[in-house]
């Protein structure tokens, strides 16, 4: 299946946050700070339409990997995968 999103709309499928600690154990990121989430872009719109009707093209690509605002996704299931979906405000850079 297709995912084709709307106007600025990003899909993307969530990066596993977790990291060793010095020692080499995995700590899950809830245990000491609160990060950004990161993801790769799945799929993309055709960027946000402006006042004078032309469509700004989109900054991110298919296949990036992403930072964006912890609580800003909205999550969908599609086929029993798990993918968020952002607007590309929500970025907050491309690793």
């Amino acid at each position: 299946m297709t995912l084709r999103p709307l106007s600025d709309n990003l899909v993307v499928k969530a990066l596993d946050e977790k990291e060793p600690s010095a020692s080499g154990i995995v700590l899950p990121d809830t245990v000491h700070k609160e990060k950004p989430e990161r993801g790769e872009v799945i799929a993309i719109g055709p960027g946000r339409q402006l006042d004078n009707g032309q469509i700004a093209a989109m900054t991110v690509e298919v296949g990036q990997k992403i930072v964006f605002r912890k609580y800003s996704p909205d999550e969908i299931k599609v086929e029993g995968e798990t993918y968020l979906v952002i607007r590309e405000s929500d970025v907050l850079l491309i690793i």
